[in-house]
């Protein structure tokens, strides 16, 4: 058996709405796919990596009433029609590659939100950020929109975050003209520059590629947990050893908590996923 066959890769996904919102407008999607069918994950587990292809998803929505919350599961159902087309069409030797499926999700989203959000006037401005990973036994996809994170860690290092947040204010804090504290600060750091929906004319979703390591950590998170904590608070938990004994929760229910219990005011929700 090669190294690779021997990877497991063990995941762990929660989301809270926050003590200042009624409504949770966040959805996440954790998804397997092999040759004969696709299938629903828990919010927590573990499998071998040989066996299956895996998809992880998280979609801040956003609008008018309760449309946040329909176009975030918009969007991670659209990924549970697409993707397994797409899978099948890999698996059976036809041209289908991961930038062509990522391409249609983004693109199919998009226009199933712009339509709702022109046609009801309760869904107007109705968008969505999403941000995915397709893990196969060699190597990690993303894809991403809007200001929802994916970070990759490695060991014990810091957190990296590999996504790019599409704000003015993110722009600024990849090129060093601000930093962390003043982005945190900033009064435009929610403005979106790019989302699904929403008004936006033209989407570019950024699209990349890790090889597959073992002891790899990726963490895909709305903006919640990133407004109530920081990147070192982030890096702090996911290398505290096990979940929190004394409350029996996880590591990924571990940041929820500390973000939601601290500065955080909005919907909160993180997606672990790592390999071993």
């Amino acid at each position: 058996m090669s190294a690779l066959e021997e990877v497991e890769i063990s995941w762990d996904g929660t989301t809270h709405p926050s003590h200042h919102r009624k409504n949770n407008e966040d959805a996440f999607l954790a998804l397997a796919l092999n040759s004969e069918e696709f299938y629903y994950l828990g919010k927590t587990g573990s499998a071998p990596l040989s066996e299956n292809d895996f998809i992880f998803a998280v979609a801040d929505g956003m609008g008018g009433e309760k449309s946040g919350e329909y176009a975030s599961r918009i969007a991670v159902d659209k990924i549970t029609q697409i993707i397994p087309r797409y899978f099948r069409r890999k698996t059976n030797g036809e041209a289908a590659g991961f930038e062509e499926a990522f391409k249609k999700v983004f693109e199919d989203t998009h226009n199933a939100l712009s339509y709702l959000g022109g046609s009801y006037p309760e869904c107007s401005n109705m968008g969505s950020t999403l941000s995915m990973l397709w893990i196969t036994p060699e190597d990690v996809r993303f894809a991403h929109i809007g200001d929802s994170r994916i970070y990759k860690q490695n060991d014990s290092n810091p957190v990296e975050q590999i996504s790019h947040d599409h704000t003015h204010v993110g722009y600024l804090l990849r090129t060093g003209a601000i930093s962390e504290r003043e982005a945190r600060t900033h009064p435009r750091r929610n403005a979106l520059q790019r989302a699904l929906g929403a008004g936006q004319q033209i989407i570019n979703p950024q699209m990349g590629f890790c090889k597959l390591s073992k002891d790899d950590r990726y963490l895909l998170c709305s903006d919640g947990l990133v407004d109530g904590l920081w990147d070192k608070h982030i890096t702090r938990v996911l290398n505290e050893s096990g979940a929190d004994d004394d409350k029996n929760i996880s590591k990924a229910e571990a940041l929820v908590h500390e973000a939601v219990n601290g500065s955080s005011t909005d919907n909160t929700t993180a997606l672990l996923v790592s390999m071993k």
